[in-house]
């Protein structure tokens, strides 16, 4: 149509204090059907011993994009856990960076992804190990749809004075269409030599066998696959510690698998 395309350019800046406490939801919906690109920063400054939990709503409409930049500053025994729920919007491009300042910082990035058709998103998360004693934990699970397509670019870098580092990476995806594509890269750059790193990345289909046994019990086919992937994600779901939250999260979940289910997932 005729109608103006827009462009936002939001800023966040967040200051945690010592031994302060934080919870934040951001969440991303356009209130209009134009085209909308977003283009967002956020930073965030987590004192000694402070405590983050950050959740992104990511559910706009079709016409909207979204560039969302998020750098996060941790001192030592600070802990910051982002989780990102990618449902929604035309193309979404997620840059989470970590800077670990400090030692006994634990630093966690949780997200579920579930696209349809024609979407994308990539998600690119960094996490900087410069002290010793510090760890870091992702986990990032993937539904694809249609032909829609999702990028992962997971990077770990471990400077040569942090040892004892722990840094976990786990990558899990599942393409419900023959159309739909996930391109997945895990990195790891390590400098150091007294560390636990691990990384992965898986690429599946629902099981058949478990999809044929709950069809067997007389859940309906649509119901079933509904819940294997419930199942799928539910480690990520578990971790939201704001239960309006998470209630509110597992209808937007059954709402995108196109299922209403009458009980509790």
């Amino acid at each position: 149509g005729n109608e103006a395309s827009l462009m936002l350019q939001p800023r966040n800046l967040i200051v945690v204090e010592e031994n302060a406490e934080l919870q934040v939801i951001e969440r991303h919906q356009s209130m209009t059907s134009n085209e909308v690109l977003t283009n967002a920063v956020t930073e965030i400054f987590a004192a000694e011993n402070a405590i983050v939990d950050y959740y992104k709503v990511q559910n706009d409409s079709k016409t909207a994009s979204l560039i969302d930049n998020t750098y996060i500053n941790q001192k030592s025994k600070s802990v910051v856990k982002v989780h990102t729920f990618s449902f929604g919007g035309k193309i979404t491009r997620n840059n989470l960076n970590f800077f670990q300042n400090g030692e006994y910082i634990d630093s966690t990035m949780k997200g579920v992804t579930i696209l349809g058709y024609k979407q994308h998103v990539d998600h690119h998360t960094l996490v900087h190990h410069i002290e010793p004693n510090c760890e870091s934990h992702q986990d990032y699970k993937g539904i694809y749809g249609e032909n829609s397509t999702g990028v992962f670019n997971g990077k770990i870098i471990v400077d040569k004075i942090a040892q004892k580092t722990n840094a976990f990476q786990q990558n899990n995806n599942i393409l419900i269409s023959d159309k739909a594509t996930i391109n997945t890269k895990p990195q790891l750059e390590i400098f150091a030599d007294d560390v636990k790193c691990s990384h992965g990345c898986t690429i599946g289909q629902l099981d058949e066998d478990a999809l044929f046994y709950l069809q067997t019990r007389g859940i309906p086919k649509k119901e079933a696959r509904a819940l294997l992937m419930y199942a799928f994600a539910n480690n990520v779901l578990e971790s939201v510690r704001i239960p309006e939250l998470k209630s509110r999260i597992k209808g937007l979940i059954a709402e995108k698998l196109g299922v209403s289910l009458g009980f509790d997932l």
